[in-house]
């Protein structure tokens, strides 16, 4: 538990999300380019060991990393996906185009992950698909054409944004149609967009569920990568549900990453928030956590936190639109509720989201399955909930890491500041 309330200021390396597709872009495009503060961990490793089997030149010694696309990108190769959803569902179409076989496996978690939306779209493209899930092997065509394609995106915006990201390199363009359930995850798809647009590509999507890119050059562009938004999340929220002040420092003014919602999320659960004028966020908590009620379709990986700071609210929260996260890293639904009820929150799991009742909740073991983000809401939790242990944190490295010594590093900080306060007023209470 934490021994004061949080009070840090805590710097957030890069977004995985911007990362990996900077990584992706510039290997489609026409000349090197540059990456600064790209995120160093497990699924960006994934990225550029995957990049570098089909042929591209990544020097990532320093600080500023250096990406040369191929002249082609080789096929007779093996690309090792872990856990990445960003990898599984972005290199295949780069295989697309290779000159020859690219196989690909990961972790045994990932063979449940979906992909085969993306696969039947290459089908139809005219791609030489084995398998329908990890492992599977794409056979490329550096001829291929490209043209109109529907896929069913509703278990995975990135079906959308892989297809796009070589949408410019087909001779013909792409057509891309979704069809199905709601799209999770749009804000995933418009940092997508963005970036292709940065890059001089052109792309129609002024009707919804439908994008038209246009056949083209992807130009090279030395990119800084935002700091991960949704890395953000978990210490936030420490000072949210111990009455401290985090300070998360260069936090944009405007960004398509999901987690931009984290303030507002926060405000509604009562806490209070700080823009100052140097970029920097600050959170406050209060004295009282608010329930909420909150669609988080377009930001469903921020789930597992919001639904511990929900544990610990007044009343009964409701979370709505993430069906589709029962395809994540583990059935983060399933997950959240076991691990509650473990330490005493009363969870109810509906067709797509969770009902929590809060409860006094004691010690237990927090399972992660494997999942960064099952480790964050567990360690959030440890900070306000006695003797709850965390069993792999360690499986915080696939997005950040440098979760633990941050964390330990803003308790320790936190811990300092409380004991001078007190030695300063003797009167004053501890958390």
């Amino acid at each position: 538990m934490a021994s004061a309330p949080v009070r840090a200021t805590v710097r957030i390396p890069g977004s995985k999300s911007e990362t990996n597709r900077a990584l992706v872009l510039a290997a489609l495009a026409s000349g090197p380019s540059t990456i600064t503060n790209g995120l160093d961990a497990r699924d960006t490793r994934l990225m550029r060991d995957g990049l570098r089997a089909l042929g591209v030149d990544i020097d990532d010694a320093g600080p500023i990393w250096r990406v040369t696309p191929p002249a082609a990108f080789v096929g007779g190769t093996t690309v090792d996906c872990g856990l990445a959803g960003t990898v599984m569902r972005f290199l295949p179409p780069l295989a697309a185009l290779a000159d020859g076989p690219v196989a690909f496996d990961g972790d045994e978690q990932a063979y449940a992950r979906p992909v085969g939306p993306l696969l039947d779209g290459l089908t139809a493209l005219g791609v030489q698909i084995s398998g329908d899930a990890l492992p599977f092997t794409v056979t490329g065509r550096p001829d291929l054409a490209g043209g109109p394609v529907t896929v069913d995106a509703s278990t995975s915006s990135q079906y959308v944004s892989g297809l796009l990201l070589i949408g410019a390199r087909l001779s013909h363009g792409l057509e891309l149609q979704h069809a199905g359930g709601p799209l999770p995850s749009r804000p995933h798809i418009a940092m997508t967009v963005a970036m292709l647009r940065a890059r001089g590509v052109e792309i129609d999507d002024n009707e919804t569920d439908r994008w038209v890119v246009r056949p083209g050059t992807i130009a090279p562009l030395d990119v800084a990568v935002e700091p991960d938004l949704s890395n953000a999340a978990p210490f936030l929220a420490a000072a949210a549900i111990t009455g401290g002040a985090v300070t998360v420092p260069y936090w944009p003014t405007e960004s398509n990453q999901p987690g931009a919602v984290v303030p507002h999320l926060l405000q509604q659960f009562g806490a209070d928030i700080t823009w100052e004028d140097d970029g920097s966020l600050t959170v406050t908590g209060t004295d009282e956590i608010d329930s909420i009620e909150i669609d988080l379709r377009d930001a469903s990986e921020l789930t597992p936190v919001v639904a511990a700071i929900a544990a610990l609210a007044a009343d009964t929260s409701h979370i709505h639109g993430v069906g589709h996260i029962r395809g994540h890293e583990t059935d983060r639904l399933d997950a959240i509720a076991a691990e509650l009820e473990a330490l005493g929150t009363k969870v109810r799991v509906t067709h797509d989201g969770l009902v929590i009742h809060p409860r006094l909740m004691g010690g237990a073991v927090w399972h992660t399955y494997a999942d960064h983000r099952m480790a964050q809401a567990g360690t959030l939790l440890g900070l306000v909930v006695e003797d709850v242990v965390v069993d792999d944190v360690a499986c915080t490295d696939k997005t950040l890491p440098e979760f633990v010594p941050l964390w330990t590093t803003m308790l320790a900080d936190s811990a300092s500041e409380s004991a001078a306060e007190i030695a300063a007023d003797p009167d004053a209470e501890p958390l």
